[in-house]
């Protein structure tokens, strides 16, 4: 989607339907939509630096220096907030939008090998609901702190659809490369969702008899991009090794660490010495014990280290303790794992937050006060979803070996 440049395509078309005038309450939805949805199928970090410039684009035709409104300014600052965060929130939606949802699927895998995988169509079911309602309180966040009642009166001037009619010609029709790409990416979103529906349908994965999975999917149709042509130049493909190597590959690494971490607690002892000194948490009610996990994983990852070594870190501790307290693993992985991602309050937090910071339309002021409201959002609706939505999707109540 990088090569071919399919973001613009979503971008501008996404945005033709912001209203006429365009209202910047829809504006910058369909922006944070946008990245959102293209942070769901890439990793978040090239996805805030694909939509970054998007938004920077239409902010350029606002009025800037120190003569610049208030409503202006403020209005700024929500879209970069917004993008850095969509970005974010995006990548929960899926196993392939973020290293922390891969981390917690290969170490309940290996911690729980009798158990039923996770795969990326159970994983979509809860994740995407979660994502989506932490993605309108998002919106609804940056509308009540940075856009008033006078911003749609104080902005049309500057926003018109014809800009971004002009912007959108300006691409000219979809060449055929561009409509490969969208062809094979259907397919993948296609072959994903249906290989394991339900039990009562138990989609195409049963014609293999569990000889396949994601993986395989995923690199059925990476071996199609090197194969068919883009017809730009004579012998090049959609997919070459130069671009290949600029995906994170260290993230191959991070999950072997994840493995070696996760055993060494079991074998070292170190599994039941935090088991003895953890009995007292048997008694405390889930819904005290997850917001702390994810609180405690958000902090972690925003003045430690990453949200993926954090997860690397944090999750076989987490599994040790939910045997203590008697409860179902994944009660506690997934709080801790989608907790690390929640680092809204400092641009160290992740590397989304640096991108958004770096454009010069926020400060730290900005960041510490939204991500604060983002992050008790957030923690409030896993803490919600997790043992309601969660417990069906992942079959919590048939309990694990």
């Amino acid at each position: 989607m990088d090569i071919a440049q399919l973001w613009l395509w979503i971008a501008q078309i996404t945005m033709r339907f912001c209203g006429d005038p365009v209202n910047p309450h829809l504006l910058l939805l369909g922006i944070c939509a946008t990245t959102a949805f293209l942070s769901m199928w890439m990793h978040n970090v090239a996805c805030a630096v694909m939509m970054m410039p998007v938004a920077t684009g239409i902010l350029q035709r606002l009025p800037m220096g120190p003569n610049q409104s208030i409503h202006v300014g403020n209005f700024c600052r929500a879209v970069i907030l917004g993008v850095s965060y969509a970005a974010a929130i995006g990548g929960m939606s899926t196993l392939t939008g973020t290293g922390v949802n891969l981390i917690l699927v290969a170490m309940w895998k290996s911690s729980f090998q009798e158990a039923k995988p996770i795969g990326f169509s159970t994983w979509f079911f809860f994740g995407f609901p979660l994502a989506l309602l932490i993605f309108f309180a998002l919106w609804a966040i940056l509308c009540l702190l940075y856009l008033s009642r006078g911003s749609s009166q104080a902005l049309s001037a500057y926003l018109d659809k014809a800009h971004l009619k002009r912007q959108l010609d300006m691409l000219g029709p979809m060449a055929f490369a561009e409509k490969m790409i969208l062809v094979v990416f259907a397919m993948l979103i296609a072959l994903w969702m249906t290989r394991s529906i339900t039990e009562d349908i138990p989609g195409w994965g049963a014609l293999f008899h569990g000889r396949v999975g994601d993986g395989t999917v995923s690199v059925m149709m990476a071996t199609l991009l090197f194969i068919i042509p883009n017809k730009k130049s004579k012998g090049e493909k959609l997919m070459d090794w130069n671009e290949c190597k600029k995906l994170p590959w260290n993230i191959i690494l991070l999950l072997g660490a994840g493995f070696a971490i996760a055993d060494g607690v079991q074998s070292s002892g170190l599994a039941d010495v935090l088991s003895k000194t953890l009995d007292f948490l048997e008694q405390a009610p889930y819904l005290a014990i997850a917001p702390a996990v994810c609180l405690i994983s958000a902090v972690i990852t925003e003045f430690i280290t990453s949200n993926d070594a954090t997860a690397t870190l944090l999750i076989p501790l987490l599994i040790q303790i939910a045997k203590t307290m008697h409860v179902h693993p994944l009660l506690l992985m997934i709080p801790g794992a989608v907790g690390s991602q929640f680092a809204f309050m400092l641009p160290t937090g992740t590397p989304t937050n640096i991108i958004g910071f770096t454009t010069g339309h926020i400060d730290i002021q900005d960041m510490i006060k939204t991500g604060l409201l983002l992050k008790i959002a957030g923690t409030a609706i896993l803490t919600f979803v997790m043992p309601t939505l969660g417990a069906y999707v992942f079959g919590i109540h048939e309990g694990v070996q």
